[in-house]
């Protein structure tokens, strides 16, 4: 039976697991841009296992070994937003300081409940794309004199903002965005004197490659749909 899987039709769900898989490697740095894109188009056009198999074999899986096609289908995660709720946890920075000069945090931390940050002629960085949180709702507190600080959230986050600002304010734009089932609150206070304090949604480098990746996919189907149209002529 073993034998006979490679030969197994693959699915669009398999096909979209390997491209998963691609996408981590190259954020990774373990595949090059010209590999990525060798891997993935072999990938959308794949059959079978067989075909779909070889692109990931070479691959660690995070916290595991080697990553292939699933034969058993078991269940992934659901990538909800309470995987990122952790509770009950002090967070891994709860101040950023920028005196003439600049901070940041970013990338994978833990969110306080409350995180304290104070900018004088200077300017920092507060950016939770991918950040862990303390709880349900984390209140940002800035306080921006002739500086600046920027809050950088994902899609689907609800945004609250309460500060005060005095020949300077806040950026209230992302205000009244509807949540995501589940995501956290971000409630954003704080003072801003001859300074700001900036609001602003992005996606992160991966989701934006991504769109890209389904954009790229969308074309390579309708280039195969065509061709298959004129070979049935």
């Amino acid at each position: 039976m073993t034998e006979e899987l490679p030969e197994l039709r693959a699915s669009d769900a398999d096909r979209e697991q390997v491209a998963e898989r691609l996408r981590d490697a190259v954020a990774e740095g373990r595949l090059d841009m010209a590999e990525f894109e060798e891997r993935l188009d072999a990938a959308y056009r794949a059959r079978t296992y067989g075909e779909l198999t070889p692109l990931t074999v070479d691959l660690p899986a995070p916290g595991g070994p080697a990553a292939t096609v699933d034969m058993a289908k078991r269940a992934r995660g659901d990538g909800s937003w309470g995987e990122r709720i952790v509770g009950g946890a002090e967070g891994t920075s709860q101040w950023g300081v920028a005196v003439l000069s600049g901070f940041q945090r970013k990338g994978r931390w833990t969110v306080p409940r409350r995180f304290h940050s104070f900018a004088f002629w200077g300017g920092g960085e507060i950016d939770l794309r991918e950040a862990y949180f303390a709880d349900r709702e984390v209140v940002i507190n800035c306080v921006a004199i002739m500086g600046g600080v920027n809050v950088v959230v994902p899609p689907g986050i609800e945004v609250v903002v309460r500060g005060i600002g005095i020949m300077g304010g806040f950026d209230h734009r992302e205000e009244g965005t509807p949540a995501q089932p589940g995501a956290p609150r971000v409630v954003v206070t704080g003072f801003a004197f001859w300074g700001g304090v900036g609001v602003e949604r992005k996606l992160t480098k991966a989701e934006r490659q991504r769109v890209r990746e389904e954009r790229r996919r969308e074309r390579l189907e309708r280039r195969e749909n065509r061709k298959e149209l004129r070979r049935g002529e």
